[in-house]
């Protein structure tokens, strides 16, 4: 017997689970929200360039910030949730 030996259990996680989901570097449903405000203004309201420019606005800023933090969103939208410091 190996008394001074640890026994350890490993099993293999697959990268989905851990990673965040993003869509063309946004997180999903940032991009999702941002695409559908752009396709509402350049399609339904026929503003082409101002569609265009939102979108490609709003996906550059999505994409830097989910290159920094994955789970800027999540985070933000906690923050703006809970309180700011919790009473005792």
């Amino acid at each position: 017997m190996a008394g001074d030996r640890a026994w350890t259990f490993a099993a293999p996680v697959h990268r989905a689970l851990t990673e965040p989901v993003l869509l063309a570097g946004a997180p999903r449903a940032i991009a999702l929200v941002n695409g559908t405000l752009a396709a509402g203004l350049g399609v339904g309201l026929r503003l082409w360039i101002v569609g265009l420019a939102i979108g490609l606005v709003g996906h550059g800023l999505a994409v830097w910030a989910a290159r920094h933090d994955p789970l800027i969103f999540e985070v933000g939208k906690r923050h703006v949730r809970l309180p700011a410091r919790l009473e005792a």
